[in-house]
């Protein structure tokens, strides 16, 4: 055989097995693509009412568990490639009771939903085809919620009144389920306990002789009741004022008493935990003048009870040294003058009083003390203008008492300064007099 021959036979071989493997891949592609049709089974699917506790409900009817169906197999049919995409755990029945208006035994359509995923899937049959539901005529009542406390709460502290939400339960069902059933109830447990217990709990039903019943056909229209048990403690607060200082009245130059000076109270553990004083009221040291005693309501914190029942509070204050006196300054400023204006300040003294302790007044005198007019919201005023001052003290620690005010003129134009040229003197005609404006 020649080597032309040999080369020629290979080709033909890998020829041979490349269209085997291209056959093959073409059938498995139709097989799972198209052509043969698989059916899925799915067995005891739990079927789910709808417009039980809403519909059925308002018309006065109830779906009864004996005689209705709970479970129906469904078989599906798709290609066996699109048979791959479905989810069986996801696939669930469901039956509408909306148009059912009636007491008695009836049939209502099965609706088969699975994942959107599964397309190319349809359902061929379920069994059995319709759902049979046995339907009732609702009764319900309102029983009392009781409540059994198991545990003791720390020492030191008290239990308050507890508390139900609800604290009565509608129960629904036929008239031979619910009439036996006298109250439910629930089980709070706690252990030494330091704040305030909540909880969520299920309840059971008892009848009227205190025994335990199962429950089965009743349908209440809560699933839990909310618990709550405030947990107090008895607490000592220190009563306090909340003083504003300012120069010349300091706290440290005051001497004070607050009658009583604590009391005792009662109230949620929670609240009160990092609860240590009672603020009565603010107090402005400034203010403080002859008058020495002073009354006060004692506020509690919310929700918390007056042990002590006390309920006014008196607070006796003074200045330890307190000294004022009145100052002449003549230092007069303005500031924050409108670009493009000048200013020209009328006054030309000003006494104001001033206080502090002893020490401090008597180191300051009135060359001390500096008048500020502040002509921020002047921006577009021109003429004279009654301005209040701020009285500033280059020396100790001092308060104002009253309230001043300067006269101040604003013109137009910039004031000239040292660095501007000065226009040429005019000359005076031969016999004049070059004179300055008369006050007015």
């Amino acid at each position: 055989m020649t080597e032309r021959n040999k080369k020629m036979d290979k080709q033909k071989i890998i020829f041979l097995v490349l269209s085997c493997l291209v056959a093959v891949t073409l059938w498995i592609f139709v097989d799972v693509t198209g052509g043969e049709l698989v059916e899925i089974e799915i067995k005891d699917i739990p079927i789910e009412y709808l417009s039980t506790d809403t519909v059925l409900a308002q018309r006065g009817l109830m779906l009864l568990e004996e005689g209705t169906t709970q479970t129906v197999d469904v078989k599906l049919v798709a290609t066996r490639w699109n048979s791959t995409s479905l989810d069986r755990s996801a696939v669930r029945a469901s039956a509408d009771l909306i148009d059912v208006t009636e007491t008695g035994t009836q049939r209502v359509t099965i609706s088969i939903f699975y994942n959107n995923e599964a397309e190319g899937i349809t359902k061929k049959s379920t069994s059995p085809s319709m759902a049979t539901v046995n339907i009732g005529e609702l009764y319900h009542k309102e029983v009392e919620v009781r409540c059994e406390r198991v545990g003791t709460v720390a020492e030191g502290y008290s239990a308050g009144e507890l508390q139900l939400s609800p604290s009565v339960v509608e129960i629904r069902g036929q008239q031979e389920d619910i009439d036996p059933v006298s109250y439910v109830k629930v089980v709070l447990n706690y252990d030494n306990a330091t704040s305030t217990v909540t909880e969520d709990l299920e309840f059971q039903y008892y009848d009227e002789n205190d025994q335990l019943l199962s429950g089965e056909g009743i349908h209440p229209t809560v699933d839990t009741i909310t618990a709550t048990l405030p947990v107090n403690v008895t607490k000592e607060l220190t009563l306090t004022m909340d003083f504003l200082e300012s120069p010349g009245a300091r706290l440290r130059n005051v001497e004070y008493n607050i009658e009583p000076r604590s009391i005792l109270v009662s109230g949620d553990a929670d609240l009160l935990r990092d609860v240590e004083t009672i603020v009565l009221d603010e107090f402005d040291l400034a203010s403080l003048d002859d008058n020495t005693r002073y009354s006060y309501t004692i506020p509690l914190p919310e929700g918390c009870e007056n042990l002590s029942g006390v309920t006014k509070a008196t607070l006796t204050i003074s200045f330890k040294d307190m000294k004022s006196v009145p100052l002449t300054t003549t230092r007069i400023q303005c500031e924050n003058v409108p670009a493009g204006k000048t200013a020209s300040i009328l006054t030309e003294q000003l006494t104001v009083i001033i206080f502090g302790t002893s020490a401090d007044v008597d180191a300051v005198t009135g060359d001390d003390l500096v008048a500020v007019a502040d002509l921020t919201d002047f921006s577009a005023a021109a003429g004279t203008y009654t301005v209040p001052v701020t009285i500033r003290s280059e020396k100790g620690d001092l308060g104002v008492s009253g309230t001043y005010q300067i006269r101040v003129t604003l013109r137009d134009g910039q004031e000239e300064t040292p660095d501007q040229e000065e226009p040429p003197e005019e000359e005076t005609p031969s016999g004049g007099e070059t004179g300055e404006p008369s006050p007015t």
